[in-house]
């Protein structure tokens, strides 16, 4: 397998493994889904908010721009749930259309610091979708404190179910 459908699987299994998360998230009731928790941006809300920003951020940049950072903060559970498909489809659709040019280039960027940075392509595409799974794995321990069973997220279940 070559790095476009690498990274094309990955895509595909970032739509899957956010659809299984967000179905679960949205049983839950409103105390738990905000309820303070030990971890990355305090509640379950917080860090589905920062698991999209990530994204925007990255996708702008891959699409040739990104160089600020947008605040993204959707304060509704449905609101952040259709945010998050219609970036699904966006990563998806960017991702079918890849070329092995892409993967030549780099990225200029300031972090939220404000420091510095060059990535070459498969590494900034790599960070992508590993920054994903990693927060997703945080919300995944979060939905396993509130009692609910979390949905299984592995990778070669979510894409050979």
């Amino acid at each position: 397998m070559d790095l476009s459908g690498y990274f094309q699987m990955l895509a595909r299994y970032n739509r899957i493994a956010n659809e299984r998360l967000y179905e679960s998230c949205g049983a839950l009731d409103a105390a738990e889904y905000r309820k303070p928790r030990a971890g990355s941006f305090g509640s379950i809300h917080g860090l589905l908010n920062h698991i999209l920003l990530g994204d925007r951020i990255w996708m702008a940049r891959f699409e040739g721009g990104g160089r600020d950072t947008p605040a993204v903060v959707i304060d509704d559970f449905p609101g952040l749930l259709a945010a998050r498909t219609r970036e699904d489809a966006r990563i998806e659709a960017f991702f079918h259309g890849i070329y092995e040019a892409f993967f030549s280039r780099s990225f200029a960027y300031l972090n939220h610091s404000g420091k510095p940075y060059v990535d070459a392509a498969p590494v900034a595409v790599a960070h992508f979708f590993n920054h994903q799974t990693h927060h997703r794995g945080q919300v995944h321990v979060m939905l396993s404190q509130t009692g609910m069973a979390a949905p299984s997220l592995d990778l070669h279940r979510v894409i050979h179910p």
